[in-house]
């Protein structure tokens, strides 16, 4: 079976059944040896917030050092979102033997007459993947009430409800009593339910449980007792982040967080709350856990000039809350683009909106989604005198809105998941250029985008040279595979046939295919501007002029300096200032553009070195390479080391952890300096800590790709920042040579790119007691795919490696 048509099965499966129950749920995994009995899980529920709760849960207890599941839904553009183990998603490969091994008993249910739904297989799915992971905890959001969940055949250890609203009244029952009488199913036997709730909900939660209230105590729309735990947001502290204090009866944490408003103070209180209740996490840990979560979607600022903002809002409660955040920021005009699902409360969200002065309807391309038509006719009777227009697509609908806004004004894009995952793909969407000289790469290639075998079998002999593979929405590759194949080219789309999941092309054609096909794509419907210009942009037809780097043109070399006892080449070397002084001007001699100073070994076992250890270290060398020609680096993933070694005359940063933390994206920021933005899946290396990749390119390029934008966010120019793919980190030899061979990919990014290659084991296998070789070798292949940076030990022969490749293509 391949990965399309696993995932086309469970997408063929009912969404919602005529009665609640967990019946269903229960016999799938009674299937499959009852997986979900030993795991230790958390049930988060509400009618708002309960996913933002449950991926800061998920951070806060990954930073304790916990194996973390985490469950929540709807995705924005991949199911396999929805199931995460340390924030990586399910690999394909894994929902296949999935699907294969559950669809006897999806069938014998649906013989019954007991058909399961998609969440019901979706929650099998993820409690099966977690117990194989063998996870510390699996953190679960609720999709629907509580009592009848599929989440509910779990025996949570502990579980929350964030908020109560009026929502699902068809199924839950029609007011808040109701609705919270069926959240509140989800408490702990051993615990008590942790709550945001307040007023009406809040008394029927305690009418049926042991409760522990998180809140805000100055605020004055909430009457009451004060809560157990004070959650607070203390104001925005910049356009991207704002700082909140939690105290509880014996703790106390004061913080930055990414999401934004009162309502995420609570969520951050919540969560805090929860990891304390299973775990025991100490406050700088619950502190990171909160300044470094990423909740894509949830009031996300994409950019500054003009102010573009994207939020999920899907309810009036939520567009309110949505409103007060709005209203915190200066802007002239505000550009409304918005879309719904036919089911909500279009006018009460649009009345819980501020008003517009330019308003741009689409639909979002889910069968659910509304007609612009009957938006249209709702925003005529809720806001006066509006400018408002409707659009084929959210693309298109936010293309013209950033088209006509002026740099001073708000473009909000909202309503729905659905449209924020559509516009989300403005920014996200990256053509890889892909090499397909042989047969072999092009069938690769087309695999890779989950196409199906007939469909390669008719296309791989006519994929030319000149290449690109994107993710499209179904619609687009349906006429993108038409507009391509009327011109000469060839166009081959994923098997994935639901319309609101990325879908992947694979383009060929002559640069003339290409030229055409960017000419007509500018006056087509869905997003195709904008993807013209990325395919000039990819093509280099008009396209800017590249960064301007400061180590200069062609690759440039990186020499390593360790001032470390344990790093697994050099280790204890140059402890010595002036040991580490001599053989910095050693390198600069023998080629080197920059020396990337590093005081913590990453070698896979390494202990991790104190802040203060590690700055006694590297300052006293830092200090005095100040006259050095060449750029100084820093090579750390400590902010604090960061901060102090720029302030004493670093030039850049090189960060293995890819500036996870959200300090380190700040210092970066605040200095204005370069920034190396490596891949990894820990730092130091545990060797234990392994990720089953479905394709290693295409899995650290998506990585990468969210690393860039929370950089950007974070106010770092993306040209002043290079990507690392981690060879080694985390990887097999097999994938960090796929790496090595395909770096060409990364340059989608539209940054810098750096391979750190030097003397790794990756190289054992091909030459008997000898990395260098190896590493001179691997230097001049990345030189011929353009590689900017390489970081190497061994300066002279791998700065000849650069000269001689660079030599054959003068």
């Amino acid at each position: 079976m391949e990965y399309h048509e696993a995932i086309n099965k469970m997408e063929r499966l009912r969404r919602l059944r005529p009665e609640m129950e967990t019946k269903t749920t229960g016999a799938m995994l009674s299937s499959l040896g009852n997986p979900h009995e030993d795991l230790p899980a958390v049930q988060i529920a509400g009618s708002n917030g309960k996913g933002s709760t449950a991926r800061l849960l998920e951070r806060i207890l990954r930073e304790t050092g916990y194996r973390v599941g985490c469950y929540t839904s709807p995705d924005l553009n991949d199911r396999r979102e929805r199931v995460r183990v340390d924030g990586r998603k399910i690999p394909k490969r894994e929902v296949v033997r999935f699907v294969e091994t559950i669809w006897p008993s999806v069938v014998d249910r649906t013989a019954d007459g007991e058909a399961p739904t998609f969440f019901e297989v979706c929650t099998v799915m993820a409690l099966w993947h977690f117990a194989r992971e063998d996870v510390d905890v699996a953190v679960l959001e609720v999709g629907i009430g509580g009592r009848y969940d599929a989440t509910s055949v779990v025996d949570p250890a502990a579980a929350a409800v964030t908020s109560v609203s009026l929502e699902h009244t068809d199924i839950l029952g029609s007011t808040i009593e109701e609705i919270a009488r069926d959240k509140a199913q989800v408490a702990p036997t051993d615990a008590p339910l942790v709550t945001g709730a307040s007023g009406t909900a809040l008394e029927t939660l305690e009418a049926e449980t042991d409760v522990l209230t998180v809140g805000d105590e100055d605020d004055e729309t909430v009457d009451g007792p004060p809560p157990d735990v004070h959650a607070t947001e203390n104001g925005m502290v910049s356009t991207t982040s704002s700082a909140l204090s939690l105290v509880g009866p014996d703790w106390n944490v004061e913080c930055r967080t990414p999401l934004l408003g009162p309502h995420q103070a609570i969520n951050a209180g919540i969560a805090a709350t929860l990891a304390r209740q299973i775990a025991d996490p100490g406050e700088d840990e619950i502190a990171a856990g909160i300044r470094n979560v990423h909740w894509p979607g949830r009031f996300e600022v994409m950019d500054d000039e003009p102010l573009t903002v994207i939020d999920g809002a899907h309810n009036p409660e939520a567009c309110e809350t949505l409103a007060t955040v709005v209203e915190r920021f200066e802007y002239d005009d505000l550009s409304l683009v918005f879309g719904a699902l036919r089911e909500k409360d279009h006018r009460g969200m649009v009345r819980a909106l501020p008003d517009p002065d330019r308003l741009y309807l689409a639909t979002p391309d889910v069968e659910r989604g509304q007609a612009t038509d009957v938006l249209g006719v709702v925003a005529e009777r809720e806001i006066e005198s509006v400018d408002a227009g409707e659009y084929e697509s959210v693309l298109v609908a936010l293309d013209r809105a950033l088209r006509a806004a002026d740099p001073s004004d708000c473009v909000l894009v909202t309503g729905s998941l659905a449209v924020v995952a559509e516009a989300r793909d403005r920014w996200t969407r990256t053509l890889q250029p892909v090499r397909t000289p042989t047969v072999e790469r092009a069938r690769a290639a087309l695999d890779r985008a989950d196409v199906p075998s007939s469909a390669c079998r008719d296309r791989v002999d006519r994929l030319p040279h000149r290449t690109f593979r994107f993710h499209v929405r179904q619609k687009e590759g349906r006429e993108l595979r038409t507009l391509m194949e009327s011109l000469g080219g060839t166009c081959a789309v994923s098997g994935i046939e639901a319309s609101d999941q990325h879908v992947a092309v694979v383009l060929g054609g002559t640069l003339a295919h290409f030229k055409e096909l960017t000419a007509k794509l500018r006056g087509r419907s869905i997003g195709g501007r904008q993807l013209a210009q990325q395919v000039t942009t990819a093509l280099g037809i008009g396209a800017d002029d590249p960064p301007d780097y400061q180590w200069g043109d062609g690759t440039a070399v990186m020499g390593i300096l360790n001032v470390t006892p344990d790093s697994f080449h050099d280790g204890g070397e140059y402890e010595a200032i002036e040991d580490a002084l001599v053989r910095a001007e050693q390198m600069v001699a023998a080629g080197a553009d920059i020396v990337d100073v590093g005081g913590e070994s990453t070698r896979p076992g390494a202990e991790p070195v104190p802040a203060d250890v590690e700055r006694e270290r590297v300052l006293p060398v830092v200090e005095h390479l100040d006259t050095l020609e060449a750029t100084v680096s820093i090579d750390t993933r400590k902010p604090s080391v960061a901060e102090a070694t720029l302030e004493v005359g670093a030039d850049m940063v090189n960060d293995v952890t890819g500036l996870s933390d959200e300090a380190m994206r700040r210092v970066v920021a605040d200095h204005g300096v370069p920034a190396v933005l490596m891949h990894s899946l820990s730092a130091p290396v545990d060797p234990d800590c392994r990720y089953d990749y479905d394709d290693v390119v295409d899995d650290v390029l998506a990585d990468l790709t969210e690393r860039v934008l929370l950089a950007e966010r974070a106010g770092i120019d993306r040209s002043n920042l290079l990507v690392d793919p981690g060879l080694g980190f985390g990887k097999t030899a097999t994938e960090s040579f796929a790496l090595l061979d395909r770096l060409e990919e990364f340059r989608a990014l539209g940054t810098g790119l750096v391979v750190g290659h030097s003397q790794k084991s990756m190289v054992d296998g091909v030459a008997r007691n000898d990395r260098l070789a190896p590493t001179v070798a691997a230097t001049a292949l990345a030189t011929e795919r353009g590689v900017d940076v390489v970081r190497v030990h061994d300066v002279a022969p791998n700065a000849a490696a650069i000269a001689t490749a660079e030599r054959t293509t003068e």
